[in-house]
């Protein structure tokens, strides 16, 4: 099975071609966003950190950007800073370029002389890069070079019971197919950690799935909070779903029985082919940031209440297992999945229909959250800012 997309220059293979407008921090982001809206074909991200972390949350902060910078969605990217940021311009760039060999370039606003001249310098690079960019040719290429995320949010039961396992049948398909799935979402395997245990290949990889799990709990008792505390969600208990436990075992649902390669941190890039845990947060902005930090070129995301969320750099599909919620929420919902629940169609059948709009979508056909304009980023953090 082929898809059409862009050869980078580092290798990977890109389904869209963005120009990134990177804020290494909050001071430069609202300068991001006023120079994207002057170039078609860029996307910016409003970055809330970069600042005022420890060094602990600093470098997930980096680790974020950079890999936003390497996913191969975007074709290349301005990094600007303000100046006097932890997140170091100059640093950053270095981190960049570390990791993938595509355009880059750096606008600093102190030294620049302020937000206009800034603007002019990140406009003037960005529309140079864009007519770059639209000389690539998309070419074929072997369905293996998919990383495809999975995410739900907005939980309810038919998210367990359909939506999920819809999901699960497509990671099945695509691992089989020789791509890549990420399953995220480390709060949402509590409960169900033995099973994703079994599922894994090695004794290693299911050391580490409990390890991660014991890792966030213990991170939270630490400062005197409990996980139970804020899930399951008042939205997901409106919906149906009375413990975390439920929840878990709904969660895990989506990353189907193939056995589990290896568990990666938070935004890290994924190199194994294969089904892949990432350790995220269940907060769906972060997690889904991180997945596409670590190389995701495409997110299918589950949503039994309802959500509009999507990511600026990788198109974001909403599946749904709850017809009222399709039909309330149409705008927002690319796949409608509850024709599981009522038996009319099958799992394999609508695993199928599933696995063909992903291809649709990896071949350019815009996502709901893509035609919103929907950009929505969260950096996943240890502790309060300083």
């Amino acid at each position: 099975m082929k898809f059409w997309g862009y050869q980078r220059p580092d290798g990977r293979i890109g389904i869209r071609n963005h120009i990134l407008l990177l804020p290494t921090c909050a001071c430069s982001s609202e300068t991001c966003r006023f120079a994207a809206l002057q170039v078609t074909g860029a996307v910016s991200i409003i970055n809330q950190n970069g600042c005022a972390q420890v060094k602990g949350d600093l470098e997930i902060t980096e680790k974020v950007l950079a890999g936003l910078a390497a996913n191969p969605n975007v074709f290349g990217t301005v990094l600007v800073g303000l100046g006097c940021e932890n997140a170091q311009p100059d640093k950053m760039e270095q981190l960049i370029k570390a990791k993938t060999n595509k355009p880059l370039k750096k606008v600093i606003i102190q030294e620049v002389g302020g937000t206009l001249a800034a603007i002019k310098q990140i406009v003037e690079y960005a529309r140079e890069m864009v007519e770059e960019a639209s000389m690539l040719q998309k070419e074929e290429f072997d369905i293996s070079n998919l990383i495809v995320g999975t995410e739900c949010g907005g939980s309810d039961p038919t998210s367990g019971l359909v939506a999920n396992p819809v999901v699960g049948n497509l990671s099945d398909r695509l691992v089989d197919m020789g791509a890549t799935v990420i399953l995220s979402e480390t709060t949402e395997f509590i409960g169900a950690e033995h099973i994703l245990a079994a599922q894994a290949e090695t004794p290693e990889v299911a050391k580490r799935i409990y390890a991660i799990i014991n890792k966030y709990e213990e991170h939270l008792k630490s400062v005197g909070e409990s996980l139970r505390e804020g899930n399951p969600s008042p939205g997901n208990k409106a919906g149906g779903i009375t413990t975390l436990e439920e929840k878990s075992l709904g969660c895990i649902h989506k990353g189907g029985h193939r056995p589990i390669v290896e568990v990666v941190d938070y935004a890290e890039e994924v190199t194994k082919k294969g089904l892949v845990i990432m350790d995220t947060p269940g907060y769906d902005i972060a997690s889904v940031t991180g997945m596409v930090a670590g190389g995701a070129q495409i997110v299918v995301f589950t949503t039994g209440r309802g959500t509009p969320t999507g990511n600026p750099i990788a198109p974001v599909i909403k599946i749904t297992g709850n017809r009222a919620t399709y039909e309330k929420m149409k705008e927002n919902i690319d796949f409608d999945a509850s024709s599981l629940l009522r038996g009319e169609k099958s799992l394999e059948q609508l695993g199928e229909e599933l696995f063909y709009e992903v291809l649709k979508v990896a071949n350019g056909k815009k996502t709901k959250a893509e035609s919103f304009g929907f950009s929505e980023i969260a950096i996943s953090r240890l502790c309060n800012y300083v």
